[in-house]
């Protein structure tokens, strides 16, 4: 029996008609769907694709077994995501060892900070995989300002709120165009990493980018919190005729 081909399937920033053709044709024609989620929760990417389904798909929901619960730096936080990964590969793979071609819903970029790597680099080498790329949620996010995100020279720097203070401020400091994902409780600390760096006044803040309840305001105006959906930027200024 020919093996079937795992397929990565970028999703795009949050909305259906931000997917790529091919992505929409695979997720239409898939007999299995596979995509994480929060227990208890739907998950953001099977949201995305509600009422694309076949009525004979195979949902396979992967929960992750834990989320804050345990610190990143704790051993047994990998000890326990990289079990987590095994089993999801494992059962990945037997689809496709029957010949079937299983899809995992990825939101934004399967290559861009996402879930779906992990996997990925385990299954690379013991079954065919393929990947669709899609719109980041940075993209959408830069576009919902309505000023061009980067000109001529300007460097980009991307950024995860989770940083220290002090690696935030140096970056922040250093670079032309901004990009902070993962703000969430992180707002307060991004806030004074900003207000080091001199530049709070040139931020600004998108929520749920691309999505119904997308909201875009400077970072001066931002709350005490974030939801996890949020992207700060910076815009570049650089060479332009």
């Amino acid at each position: 029996m020919t093996r079937g081909t795992i397929y990565g399937v970028g999703l795009g920033p949050g909305c259906q008609d931000l997917m790529s053709v091919r992505a929409d044709r695979l997720i239409r024609q898939a007999s299995h769907v596979a995509y994480f989620r929060k227990r208890g929760r739907t998950g953001h990417a099977r949201s995305i694709v509600e009422g694309l389904l076949s009525d004979t798909v195979i949902e396979l929901p992967m929960e992750y077994p834990l989320t804050t619960e345990i610190p990143v730096e704790d051993p047994r936080y990998n000890e326990c995501l990289a079990k987590f990964y095994g089993e999801c590969v494992a059962q990945l793979s037997e689809i496709a060892g029957a010949g079937r071609d299983p899809v995992v819903l990825c939101e934004g970029d399967p290559f861009f900070y996402g879930s779906f790597m992990h996997l990925y680099r385990r299954l690379w080498g013991q079954v065919p995989v393929s990947v669709v790329p899609g719109i980041t949620g940075m993209s959408a996010a830069w576009t919902a300002t309505g000023q061009p995100m980067t000109w001529g020279d300007d460097v980009m720097t991307v950024l995860m709120g989770t940083l220290p203070e002090e690696t935030l401020a140096k970056r922040i400091a250093e670079t032309d165009a901004l990009v902070v994902m993962k703000i969430g409780r992180n707002l307060d600390k991004l806030r004074r990493a900003l207000a080091r760096a001199g530049r709070e006044d040139e931020a600004w803040l998108i929520e749920y980018a691309a999505m119904p309840e997308e909201r875009v305001m400077p970072f001066r105006e931002a709350g005490n919190s974030a939801p996890y959906f949020s992207i700060l930027l910076i815009h570049g200024n650089g060479r332009r005729p």
